[in-house]
């Protein structure tokens, strides 16, 4: 038999008893200044290079910034910023309050760390250090400033100064990964450098300083010539094509709503990665390595195992495809340590995967679960059983050609139906629509729902009649929000968090579809009616046309429902609109 490779268990949930470490640590707010200045070759940013004796990104190349102050917020000194009150600010930064506070963070902590002012003498233009007497003192406030001896309202008030906070504009919300000892919650804002003043590092918190294009240090940091943190290297990724400074002020103010981006580290294929909100395998990571630690491990790798929680584990066939996406998931279920195992869609009949599943299941396995007979995810059920003598449960297969003859259950189960395996519980959810005899399994100690092909992560489910029924499909959608849910383990991809919006957004997807479908036959509409591959050019123009043939069965299924639900008709393979 294959040997699966060997995993690293997540930490602890749903129902450990071991001991638990300590909360992460509350991020601090914090602000950031990526500031800019044009050169032949672009625009060139400012990064310091922090000292090597510090505690917190010592050696890194960053952007001027750090932690917001109570001074940030004192009245005094909102008084002096121009363009911008707190209820602005706190609505640009998506905050109830104190969003104002941030920009003036932005702009005092690059005064102690730069030596750049952003600040409108009493003549209405940007302050002027050339001068050298300026300029000496000047430098005074700022290590006054610096050392917490003068605030910054202090010096504005000394120097008849008003802040210039309407040329700064807010980029991204980063926060630091909980496993972090010190954790930010940093607003990155971008402005350009002001005329007639020279940057210059502190010597204390930095050592030295560059003024350096985006894409050059890009190209340092891969070359392993430049220490760039996570945020740093994904900030240079956001400002690196434009052409001009003015250009990426423009950008970057005409964005919309911005998102907090709190990276969550996860091992994969021996490499520690940051994955972002919206990436493949974020939910996973966060519910398999909630403390954020480097050596648990999320993989959608054929042939590796990965450990959703003490009950569930997960190995990925050789399957991969673009059907199937990395491969199917074979779901084990119970206690990994004792007790009887489940083991939920068994995959393809791949000798290399049945050696690997029989080989972690061990002499435990009792049930074997199928959530549909689709090719690839049941006629290994055979082989697992003639070795295990597993007890087969699911639903038969209908009488079409995509489905798995062989796969014969020793036990039907219906509706709400239940297995107990090991002290826990799965429970039978009909769910027909991308196939009629569709099951998912609910596991209910941990509210996990393993989904099959229903909803899969990355990618919208085809329907395909005659067994697939758009109709059956969106009812079906819609009896899980009913249903407790916190995660869903599908049939392909990575395990999925926020349940019920995800499959709010699925209906709305289909729908959203539906209606296009709906406005092609309105175009389309002759006395002999739209052809279906008329209509799949027209419905699918979002779609690389690779994947018109398979977008044409859900495109079929839209056109039964809408013939169900009265409102379109098929005559000798073309369909018209059918007007209320």
């Amino acid at each position: 038999m294959t040997t699966p490779a060997p995993v690293t268990a997540p930490a602890s949930r749903a129902g450990s008893t071991s001991p638990q470490p300590a909360g992460p640590a509350v991020p601090r707010p914090a602000a950031t200044l990526v500031v800019l200045r044009d050169s032949v070759r672009g625009p060139e940013v400012l990064l310091l290079q922090r000292s090597p004796h510090l505690d917190f990104m010592a050696g890194a190349f960053v952007f001027p910034g750090g932690g917001v102050d109570a001074t940030d917020s004192a009245p005094d000194i909102a008084a002096r910023c121009v363009g911008l009150d707190d209820a602005a600010a706190s609505a640009r930064l998506s905050l109830a309050s104190g969003g104002l506070s941030y920009y003036v963070a932005a702009i005092r902590e690059t005064f102690e760390e730069a030596g750049l002012l952003l600040g409108y003498e009493p003549a209405g233009h940007l302050l002027d250090l050339q001068p050298s007497l300026e300029e000496t003192r000047f430098a005074e406030h700022r290590h006054a400033v610096h050392d917490r001896r003068r605030t910054l309202a202090e010096v504005c008030a000394a120097e008849s100064l008003q802040l210039a906070t309407d040329r700064i504009a807010y980029l991204s919300h980063w926060i630091t990964p909980v496993s972090e000892k010190k954790r930010y919650d940093t607003r990155f804002f971008v402005a350009a450098v002001p005329e007639n003043q020279a940057s210059l590092h502190d010597d204390i918190e930095s050592v030295s300083q560059l003024w350096i294009t985006p894409s050059d240090a890009l190209a340092m940091q891969s070359r392993g010539e430049l220490m760039l943190r996570f945020p740093t290297i994904k900030t240079l990724e956001m400002i690196a094509d434009y052409a001009t400074t003015e250009d990426a002020l423009e950008g970057v103010r005409a964005r919309g709503d911005i998102r907090a981006q709190l990276p969550w580290v996860i091992r994969r294929r021996d490499k520690v990665l940051r994955i972002l909100p919206g990436e493949p395998g974020y939910d996973e990571a966060q519910w398999v390595n909630p403390s954020g630690s480097e050596s648990v491990c999320s993989e959608t790798t054929p042939g590796v195992v990965t450990v959703l929680s003490r009950r569930v584990r997960r190995l990925v066939a050789p399957n991969p495809g673009m059907m199937t996406g990395p491969g199917t998931n074979s779901y084990l279920v119970g206690d990994a340590e004792s007790g009887d195992l489940a083991l939920i869609d068994p995959g393809p009949a791949i000798d290399a995967h049945v050696e690997a599943l029989l080989a972690l299941a061990g002499q435990r396995l009792r049930w074997i679960l199928c959530t549909h007979t689709h090719h690839d995810h049941s006629p290994a059920v055979a082989a697992i059983k003639a070795a295990t003598g597993a007890t087969v449960i699911g639903m038969p297969p209908p009488p079409h050609s995509n489905q798995d003859q062989t796969f014969v259950p020793d036990c039907v189960f219906a509706h709400g139906d239940r297995v107990q395996v090991g002290g826990t519980t799965l429970r039978a959810v009909h769910t027909p629509g991308h196939a009629s005899n569709h099951l998912c399994w609910y596991l209910e100690e941990e509210r996990l729902l393993f989904t099959g092909d229903h909803i899969m992560q990355g990618s919208t489910v085809v329907i395909s009649p005659p067994d697939g029924d758009m109709s059956a499909y969106l009812a079906s959608l819609e009896a899980l929000l009913s249903l407790d849910i916190e995660a869903m383990a599908p049939g392909h991809g990575y395990l999925m968090v926020d349940a019920h919006e995800a499959v709010r957004r699925l209906v709305k997807h289909r729908l959203g579809r539906e209606a296009k479908v709906v406005a092609a036959l309105t175009a389309l509409s002759t006395p002999a009616g739209a052809t279906l591959d008329a209509l799949v050019a027209r419905v699918y123009a979002d779609t690389p046309e690779k994947l018109h043939p398979v977008a044409r069965r859900s495109l079929h299924a839209h056109l039964l429902k809408l013939a169900h639900d009265r409102r379109a008709v098929e005559h000798e393979g073309r369909w018209s609109p059918l007007n209320p």
